[in-house]
């Protein structure tokens, strides 16, 4: 890192500068004190323009005074103050002078459906500490088989980083002007047009492509295999889980019933009429009737398709299938039903009777601190002496956490049982219209809305309003982690 001045008119600034970034990365730094779009900046060392890839010909020193050239509108401000309008009990307010919000993002046009993937992604501190040790640039691109998947880790990585960097954050809101740049250039499908800009995207589809780029590019080694060479994707240990599949014709007694192993990174949450909680709109299409060919037959015939988890990942996402096509309207409508979740997801009886076994010791592990925490509140009399267990029961979890996975299989769920730690939702009536919030946990019962670059403190009662029924923000998105037990 290199101190820089940069000087803009009658103003100087203070900045540091990373030759390993692209001379986007300062410019976009730029963008966030000046107002000036990238596009309109001139940015001169010793009389020479500094382009937005490479920094060939321009040798950084400490102290080095450049000149930006350029105009633009007013220097974005910091949202404004937001007030609590609910739980006047004051816990928001002390909630923010006492818990670090995450850093909000600006809304580049219609850009929020990023926004909010990003934030859910960042709760995971097993991808953040992978990107962290993410070595490739932005450049990848031309050296990337054309899949552009380097460029987009890297550009995550390094909106990430500049997130936790306090002088972002005294900005008001990090500019992911990078980020959606890179991400236009790989995938064009989220650079469509209309005549009032960039158009809404999926935020789900927008998840799922940025899965794909991290499951192939962060890589941790696999210390059950002995070839130090051998790598696993973070996203395949951490995030992918296993289906066993059975097949059974059902107008066949001597066709033997198939077994098929699947691999997921996502369930669904199909909410027809009769959902009400998500558990069911998962449960009600592991088990359903399809029409397929028979060999033994030699014609189409009814099977039964039987569908349970062998393998839990520590990560679970869950996409709301909120969105279906409306022929007459020519547009993806969205289903506004109220489909309750949990703020801890028990998935035990979607799962075979191999792995229910062995998910057995670890519950019954949490059933014994659920016992003693219930047995202590049992014996304090008195309000003081409720407050003296509280307290200490943070003394204990102060000590460590037991694991969340198998010994034999890391990155797994051992448990079946899961803590919500993300939701998107989205506002609106149609998937290409509306706006996109994310609402992450920020520690313990703590939660962030994340709305574009304004974040503030929320209760876990404002989470569980997000289940739909209105217009109001509709969960789209549920990420939960593994429910951990302290030591």
């Amino acid at each position: 890192m290199v101190r820089i001045v940069v000087k803009w008119g009658k103003e100087r600034f203070e900045l540091e500068a990373n030759t390993e970034d692209s001379p986007l990365q300062l410019k976009s730094q730029l963008f966030s004190l000046t107002g000036v779009n990238p596009d309109r900046q001139k940015v001169l060392i010793k009389g020479k323009i500094l382009g937005d890839n490479s920094w060939d010909g321009c040798e950084l020193k400490d102290g080095m005074m450049m000149m930006m050239i350029g105009s633009g509108g007013m220097v974005p401000a910091p949202p404004p103050a937001r007030h609590p309008e609910e739980n006047s009990d004051g816990m928001e307010a002390e909630t923010s002078n006492t818990i670090e919000l995450p850093a909000g993002l600006k809304n580049l046009g219609n850009t929020c459906y990023l926004n909010a993937t990003l934030q859910c992604f960042k709760v995971i501190p097993e991808l953040r500490e992978a990107l962290n040790k993410y070595t490739d640039s932005v450049q990848s691109t031309a050296v990337d088989g054309g899949s552009g998947s380097k460029a987009l880790t890297a550009a995550v990585r390094d909106l990430y980083r500049m997130m936790d960097n306090q002088k972002s954050r005294s900005y008001g809101g990090v500019i992911p002007l990078i980020m959606i740049q890179v991400l236009h250039n790989v995938l064009p499908q989220f650079s469509a047009r209309d005549e009032h800009g960039w158009m809404q995207q999926d935020a789900n589809e927008c998840w799922t492509e940025l899965l794909r780029a991290f499951q192939t590019q962060l890589k941790v080694t696999d210390d059950k295999l002995t070839s130090k060479d051998h790598l696993v994707s973070i996203v395949s240990r951490y995030m992918e889980g296993t289906f066993r599949v059975e097949m059974k014709n059902l107008e066949s007694d001597i066709e033997p019933v198939s077994v098929t192993k699947e691999t997921f990174l996502q369930l669904s949450c199909f909410l027809s009429q009769e959902v009400k909680y998500v558990q069911l709109g998962i449960k009600s299409k592991l088990t359903e009737e399809i029409t397929k060919n028979s060999s033994l037959l030699g014609r189409d015939a009814r099977y039964e398709k039987k569908t349970l988890i062998d393998r839990l990942p520590a990560y679970l996402s869950i996409q709301m299938v909120r969105f279906f096509y409306k022929e007459k309207d020519k547009v993806n409508a969205k289903i506004l039903k109220d489909v309750k979740f949990p703020l801890i997801l028990d998935l035990y009886d979607m799962c075979t009777s191999r792995l229910q076994q062995e998910l057995l010791p670890a519950r019954d592990a949490f059933k014994e601190e659920e016992d003693r925490k219930v047995e202590k509140l049992r014996e304090s009399k008195t309000a003081d002496r409720i407050a003296i267990t509280s307290e200490s029961d943070k003394n204990e979890q102060s000590s460590g956490a037991v694991s969340f996975s198998f010994e034999n299989d890391p990155g797994s769920n051992n448990s079946g049982y899961y803590e919500l730690q993300g939701v998107i939702t989205h506002k609106g009536r149609s998937s290409s219209s509306g706006h996109y919030v994310a609402w992450v946990r920020v520690k313990g019962d703590h939660w962030a809305m994340c709305d574009d670059d304004e974040v503030h403190p929320v209760s876990t009662d404002d989470i569980l309003k997000l289940s739909g029924g209105g217009d109001w923000h509709c969960a789209y998105v549920l990420l939960y982690g593994p429910r951990i037990l302290k030591k």
